[in-house]
């Protein structure tokens, strides 16, 4: 075999090898391509689940935190009315009907309130919120028996709706409470 065949034959075999590498090369590269995209989309599905969980969270702290503040001010507007006609009726001076009317309707928008809070949770603080609505139509009932009866006995028992206004008040201060603790906590779980 002289110079130039060996030379062409050398060349072959460095072309083929050059071109079995080529190959080689091209599928690690391609496997490599396809491991790294799928990884990258893993990667974006886990940031996404990760940002939509956290985004959910903090829809149902709002949620919750409307709710608190809702079901807050429908017990003040009951806790106003009842503070505001307790004297009259204790002195004997009676309800009209309007004013009748407003303390069922306020007691009425506490149970939807209460109803709306249920939603949101936590299992918590819906029976704490369930114990302040029934606490307040227990004053309620107490103030309307009071003042139906009053007429035709003037010894009524009073201190039957100071007891249940009493009651009311405290399951206020224990919702009150343990919704700002939860509120306050970064760490409140959604359920």
């Amino acid at each position: 075999m002289s110079d130039a065949t060996g030379t062409v034959v050398s060349g072959v075999i460095a072309f083929a090898a050059a071109v079995i590498g080529a190959v080689i090369a091209g599928r690690y590269a391609k496997r490599g391509a396809e491991v790294g995209g799928r990884k990258a989309v893993e990667a974006a599905l886990t940031q996404v689940h990760g940002q939509a969980a956290a985004e959910h969270w903090q829809w149902v702290r709002s949620q919750r935190h409307q709710s608190f503040a809702a079901l807050l001010a429908a017990y003040a507007a009951l806790d106003e009315v009842l503070a505001r006609i307790a004297p009259e009726v204790r002195s004997g001076t009676g309800l009209d009907e309007a004013t009748g009317r407003e303390v069922r309707e306020r007691a009425l928008e506490l149970q939807a309130k209460t109803s709306q809070l249920a939603l949101w949770g936590p299992s918590e603080t819906n029976s704490l919120a369930y114990a302040i609505t029934g606490k307040s139509v227990a004053a309620v009932r107490a103030l309307l028996h009071t003042e139906s009866v009053r007429s035709s006995s003037p010894g009524v028992d009073w201190p039957a709706f100071e007891r249940a206004r009493g009651e009311m008040v405290q399951a206020h201060a224990t919702f009150l409470q343990r919704a700002g603790e939860i509120i306050r906590d970064p760490r409140q779980p959604v359920s």
